[in-house]
């Protein structure tokens, strides 16, 4: 009987165990909380988005007979934390990839093992991308605004927003603003 004492591991074992040492390691640093992971932190009691109705015409002429309307002026309605999916920039498709075609190639002999490895590298491309994807996950925060002539518009930012419901804020190009 042979042993494999003497015989050196193929380099894509290698690159394999390397892959998955490195990988493991990122996530349990980003789960320690040593690294960023890029999600924000989450404020206060988030509401979610209410539906808005525009009123009727005629009503908001009726209102606006008897005062003057800011057009710029209203009150938030809701605060709701919106999850934006990230984007792959194709390093955790190759990790993926190395790592499921050497698992792949576990499988099998002759031409099995070559569909075993072809088939674990796109498999773990695949998944290994959509981890990324998942990892690079961001949060924005929608802040739906009702102004004083009724209308509804929804501002997005992109860091937790110190809006409450029921804030008088004013809205100027785009940006929310205290009224009070």
């Amino acid at each position: 009987m042979e042993t494999q004492a003497g015989k050196p591991l193929h380099p894509l074992v290698w690159v394999a165990g390397i892959a998955l040492i490195v990988f493991c390691g990122v996530g349990a640093a980003a789960l320690m909380g040593w690294i960023g992971t890029g999600k924000a932190v989450e404020p206060g009691p988030i509401t979610k988005l209410e539906s808005a109705r525009v009123p009727e015409r005629a009503h908001v002429a009726a209102k606006a007979q008897h005062v003057a309307i800011c057009l710029e002026c209203g009150v938030v309605q809701s605060v709701q934390e919106v999850d934006v999916k990230g984007s792959g920039s194709g390093v955790g498709a190759v990790g993926g990839a190395v790592v499921g075609g050497v698992v792949g190639h576990q499988v099998g002999e002759g031409d099995t093992r070559k569909i075993g490895t072809v088939v674990g590298a796109v498999a773990g491309g695949l998944l290994g991308n959509e981890i990324e994807k998942q990892v690079r996950t961001t949060k924005t925060f929608e802040i739906a605004v009702r102004f004083d002539d009724g209308s509804t518009r929804v501002i997005t930012e992109a860091t937790a927003s110190p809006w409450r419901v029921g804030d008088k804020v004013k809205v100027v190009n785009g940006v929310i603003h205290s009224n009070s």
